[in-house]
């Protein structure tokens, strides 16, 4: 593919796993430890295997065009990081070929590509000679990088002073500036605070939208990879188990790991539930909303004996089991006569809770509360994750349980004198 810049084709990375002990250990435990445990096997004529093959990548196949800010994903262990060293030339593949077109700037760990007693000014014209720039280029951009990173006080003190979030700051500032044509970030970005973060997510936008630049971007912070990537690669256990628009790869990401929500059925009382789901307005069943999805709780009630007085309870619970609302409705409104069960479906409209995690508190009661049938707390656990919001930068933050819908110097008045 001649537009491709990068071109990977049968990707795979193996290490090997040693089980024999064969460290040279130093405190007197480990050797007492080492030795048991291979007389214990030579006893019972058990030998283990020595080593084990692992694969932290296999078969991979995929092509990046110009200009594409890709998201990679993944659970720990997916072989996000490996890959990401392969395509930076730190670690070299067991097998398969890479082809990339132009030059690579990397920022994967804290600290990577410095020295620590060189000082901040050093370190620029450092990672710039190692990117193939001559030191005019380099002063060219010296101002914004020293500007971006915001450390000119520090310029002159070795780096090995400078605290981890310096580090990331003009690493980062150093990365971008440079004008690579392929930009690749890990997690390191997390090391940053939530301000910084937007800041070189704005960046990262910029040089790809305005300068045509590639952008390979690893976080676990879904509304950012949103916010910033138009394209991502969903990775599972070392192969590539998606690749896609970037909504499409994080709803399968989080819908992975959906499960049913199992509780005790009460059926001995006048009315009982018999089973509840969270789910989206197509009932498909799911535990992971993005922040503007409607969600939809599904309530099946059994019904032995029918009385004007019952009502059903819907709370929504914060972590902390604190109540974000209550809602309640007499099951007279929704009854017909000789009805053995009846089935409800709440909504809460999208854009409104909050990116966190919640779960349901439902109750069926007479209105003044005197009166229990059943009642199921903390059940029905869903997250709403930021879908590309201005705060996904804070995700993990307690903002409150509800974003509002902001109006500023909305009301006309008259200046009185």
């Amino acid at each position: 593919m001649s537009d491709s810049i990068i071109e990977v084709k049968g990707l795979s990375k193996k290490y090997i796993l040693s089980h024999e002990g064969q460290e040279k250990y130093t405190a007197l435990r480990d050797v007492i430890t080492n030795k048991v445990k291979k007389l214990v096997n030579t006893q019972q004529n058990l030998k283990a295997p020595s080593q084990e093959e692992f694969w932290a990548l296999k078969d991979v196949e995929f092509s990046i065009k110009q200009g594409d800010r890709v998201g990679i994903i993944g659970r720990n262990g997916a072989g996000k990081s490996t890959l990401l060293k392969i395509l930076s030339r730190i670690t070299e593949p067991t097998s398969g070929s890479i082809k990339i077109k132009g030059r690579v700037a990397s920022l994967l760990e804290v600290g990577t590509g410095f020295h620590p007693e060189l000082t901040g000014r050093e370190n620029i014209f450092l990672n710039g000679a190692i990117l193939g720039m001559s030191r005019h280029e380099i002063r060219s951009k010296f101002d914004e990088i020293v500007d971006f990173a915001e450390v000119e006080r520090f310029l002159d003190t070795p780096v090995k002073r400078y605290s981890s979030g310096m580090y990331v700051r003009l690493a980062f500032a150093i990365a971008a500036h440079l004008e690579p044509e392929i930009l690749i970030v890990d997690e390191v970005l997390a090391v940053g605070d939530a301000q910084f973060q937007k800041k070189c997510l704005g960046k990262m936008e910029d040089v790809s939208k305005v300068g045509g630049r590639t952008v390979l971007f690893v976080s676990h912070n879904m509304g950012t990879i949103l916010q910033l990537c138009n394209t991502s690669i969903l990775l599972n256990q070392g192969q590539i188990e998606q690749i896609g628009k970037t909504s499409s790869i994080v709803e399968t990401y989080y819908q992975s790991n959906s499960s049913k929500t199992l509780f005790k059925v009460n059926d001995k009382s006048e009315v009982f539930i018999k089973n509840i789901i969270t789910c989206d307005e197509n009932g498909f069943q799911k535990e992971y909303f993005a922040f503007k999805d409607n969600i939809v709780i599904r309530i099946n009630i059994g019904i032995n004996k029918f009385s004007s007085i019952q009502q059903i309870a819907i709370c929504l619970l914060k972590r902390d089991k604190k109540r974000v609302f209550t809602v309640g409705k007499l099951l007279s409104n929704f009854y017909k006569s000789d009805q053995s069960e009846i089935t409800l479906d709440f909504m809460i409209d999208g854009g409104l809770i909050a990116p966190s995690e919640y779960s349901f508190l439902i109750a069926l009661n007479n209105k003044s509360g005197s009166i229990t049938f059943d009642w199921h707390e903390d059940i029905c656990p869903i997250k709403i994750y930021d879908d590309g919001t201005d705060r996904a930068f804070e995700e993990g933050y307690d903002y409150g349980c509800i974003i509002i819908k902001e109006n500023w110097n909305k009301i006309k008045y008259e200046k009185i004198y």
